[in-house]
């Protein structure tokens, strides 16, 4: 088995990256001082992965909305019941989620770690799936996704995205609909699993209290062979244009609800990274809690403490986005396109690049003292193609004329868009 020793000197961290016969990427943190311990068995399967086909198939297979969250529930179930009794027996916390990219198994425990690992490898890796447990599983999916109809803050997300992107599946629920799930069947499940949960196509992250050698020998015993497959994944060719400029929705808020996105060029790797780390930059400058806007707008009582913003990047999309509640939504999205415009035609000053660059970097170091945040970071990291340290290393190196060109060429008024969620109409 590979083995890499990957270290930052100015943080003085190091972890290990191994490769794996089975084609699976092995990435060990062990933190010193720390009781816990956090454990992710990720796939690259998302809720945007509707299109997709190996090296073996001559022809894409498109799939209904919502499969890859459909897997994560009914993997939890085995002939022998449900995989959380297993962690029960350790005293470890399970769980699983579903991202717009990814898929992760997950659990945290402090003490029997090894027996905790195996578990995670075992069930993750044996799945089953038959028509009559699909079907009932159909039927608590729907539930879940009607629940979410009702979820202000989830519609007026959504709402957003919907107005952003005209065919990018990013603008679908990730859960589907429930038109979608209802073509969901065993045999399409077990496609998915047998593409996807390819070991080549996976990564475990392990983080914090663990002794690095007893999870390699749980981790080579635990893995099953597997045949070497490249996935491709496919994403319609989403046009630079938004689809609609605003949208409302009325439900049970006192207050309305509002978020703002800006439609951005989308890019990939490092430098990706480089902008969204000069972006974050830009934000909090702009609308930062210690920002004249900010203070302006909450003085004048346009918006209150729930008001935030940020960096939605990932595989083929990205965008910034504001949030808020606030008796006037359209008001602040007038104001804000005007702050945009004064920024660009002022630039940013050194000064506020310094205190924001500061700010940001300051950030990004605690996040290395959370077990939980680095091996999510780790997954995260690896799926973009870059490194959990690469972010430390860019934005000590970014400079206030780079973070000017990403303002003068991000944050477009003809690419911006409002979802309001507005109270029920008595």
């Amino acid at each position: 088995m590979k083995q890499q020793v990957i270290k930052n000197e100015r943080l003085k961290e190091q972890y290990y990256s191994f490769e794996h016969e089975t084609g699976l990427k092995i990435l060990l943190y062990p933190m010193k001082g720390y009781r816990s311990c956090y454990a992710l068995f990720g796939t690259n399967l998302g809720s945007i992965d509707t299109t997709f086909k190996t090296d073996g198939d001559q022809d894409y297979t498109v799939v209904p909305e919502g499969v890859a969250h459909f897997l994560e529930h009914k993997l939890f179930e085995s002939e022998d019941g449900d995989a959380f009794s297993l962690f029960a027996k350790t005293g470890a916390s399970a769980n699983a989620f579903t991202s717009f990219e990814k898929t992760c198994y997950l659990f945290s425990a402090t003490n029997q770690i090894e027996e905790s690992l195996a578990s995670l490898l075992k069930f993750v890796q044996e799945p089953y799936f038959t028509q009559q447990t699909v079907e009932k599983e159909q039927g608590i999916i729907g539930q879940e996704i009607r629940m979410y109809q009702d979820d202000p803050e989830w519609r007026v997300f959504f709402n957003l995205l919907g107005a952003l992107y005209q065919k990018n599946p990013v603008r679908i629920d990730i859960a589907g609909t429930e038109e979608s799930i209802a073509r969901i069947d065993a045999e399409l499940l077990y496609k998915c699993y047998h593409t996807f949960y390819n070991l080549n196509n996976m990564v475990l992250a392990v983080a914090g209290n663990f002794d690095v050698e007893a999870a390699l020998k749980v981790i080579e015993n635990g893995l099953k062979p597997s045949q070497k497959v490249q996935v491709y994944h496919q994403v319609p060719e989403e046009p630079k244009e938004i689809c609609t400029s605003k949208v409302e929705q009325n439900l049970s808020v006192s207050t309305p609800l509002f978020q703002i996105g800006f439609k951005e060029q989308v890019l990939e790797g490092l430098e990706q990274l480089k902008t969204q780390i000069a972006t974050e930059i830009i934000l909090d400058v702009l609308a930062g809690e210690a920002s004249p806007f900010y203070r302006r707008l909450y003085d004048t009582g346009l918006i209150n403490q729930t008001f935030g913003y940020e960096v939605f990047t990932g595989r083929g999309y990205f965008a910034n986005i504001f949030s808020g509640e606030s008796k006037d939504p359209e008001v602040v999205f007038t104001q804000l396109k005007q702050e945009i415009q004064t920024l660009k035609q002022q630039g940013i000053t050194q000064a506020e690049f310094t205190r924001c660059k500061k700010c940001l970097y300051g950030h990004m170091v605690r996040r290395f003292n959370n077990v939980e945040g680095v091996a999510l970071n780790l997954v995260s990291s690896y799926f973009a193609g870059v490194d959990i340290y690469d972010s430390v290393g860019i934005i000590e190196q970014l400079t206030l004329q780079e973070v000017n060109e990403v303002l003068k060429n991000s944050l477009k008024e003809e690419f911006a868009a409002i979802s309001i969620v507005n109270p029920v109409k008595e």
